[in-house]
């Protein structure tokens, strides 16, 4: 049995789409998770990783688990007690969802310290353990779908500077496969898509996966700031906006990692904007 916390963001959520097409027992957990929120035949158990003695129950009888980083409130995460939990309930094969940010960004509170105590504790976990460092995701871009939906129009800076988003169903597909296969153990994986992409490139991919022109406003770093700290600290919105605005070669970089986990490419932004463009019309 697995156990996928974070069920019904992004990831996770594609994650047990994809477990539970493979013929897995699932049990889906987070914090508000419902019956309408996972496949027919699909498990769900509302618990809080901030909390662990509430995911006790939810690991009794599994055997692999992907622990999602906590997001948001990754800082209030003790990984030491979800690990503990785990292995109580019988896991023996952990897949972290971290962040490149470890790799790239390690003085980064945010992006890197947090993410590395995280990655840390799995290490020594005494389970089977795979990590997961993406880089930003497409899902990020739902950001988006209000403005253009009301004004068709997207605003963001650093309009010509690329990055390799990736989208969260390849996370998805890469996570499944550490965690019904062998071969993946003490392995860590960079995860990006297969290309950089500019947001003026973006909004391009989205105007035509809704059939509709968009027009793009590029925002100044202050502009940005201003708006990013409406709903993140700070800080974060700082080191966001150098990861933006002034890439590393690591993060500009194009990660060979998803193919060689399941055989086929990232798939593109336009690939994404496509399926998801519903969100924006």
């Amino acid at each position: 049995m697995i156990v996928v916390t974070g069920a019904t963001g992004n990831v996770g959520r594609a994650l047990v789409r994809i477990l539970a097409e493979a013929g897995e027992q699932v049990v889906a957990t987070s914090r508000g998770i419902s019956e309408a929120d996972v496949p027919q035949g699909v498990r769900h158990r509302r618990a809080d990783l901030t909390a662990p003695d509430g995911l006790r129950p939810v690991f009794d009888g599994a055997d692999a688990l992907f622990l999602q980083n906590g997001g948001a409130s990754a800082h209030l995460l003790d990984p030491q007690d979800v690990l503990d939990a785990a292995k109580a309930g019988g896991v023996t094969r952990v897949v972290l969802l971290s962040s490149q940010g470890v790799a790239t960004r390690p003085q980064s509170p945010s992006h890197g310290m947090v993410m590395r105590s995280i990655e840390d504790a799995v290490r020594g976990s005494g389970m089977d353990w795979t990590i997961l460092r993406p880089g930003g995701l497409a899902s990020n871009r739902y950001a988006w779908a209000e403005p253009v939906r009301t004004r068709r129009t997207i605003a963001a800076p650093f309009g010509d500077v690329g990055l390799p988003i990736i989208d969260p169903d390849d996370i998805a597909e890469v996570a499944a496969a550490a965690l019904r296969e062998d071969g993946h153990t003490g392995r860590v994986y960079t995860l990006t898509g297969p290309v950089p992409v500019t947001p003026r490139q973006q909004a391009e991919a989205i105007s035509g996966a809704i059939g509709e022109p968009i027009r793009f406003v590029e925002q100044t770093r202050d502009e940005a700031l201003a708006q990013m700290v409406t709903f993140m600290p700070e800080p974060v919105a700082e080191t966001t906006l150098a990861i933006l605005g002034e890439p590393t070669p690591g993060e500009r970089r194009v990660s060979p990692d998803v193919e060689r986990v399941i055989g086929r490419a990232p798939r593109t932004f336009a690939d994404w904007a496509h399926r998801n463009a519903a969100a924006f019309r």
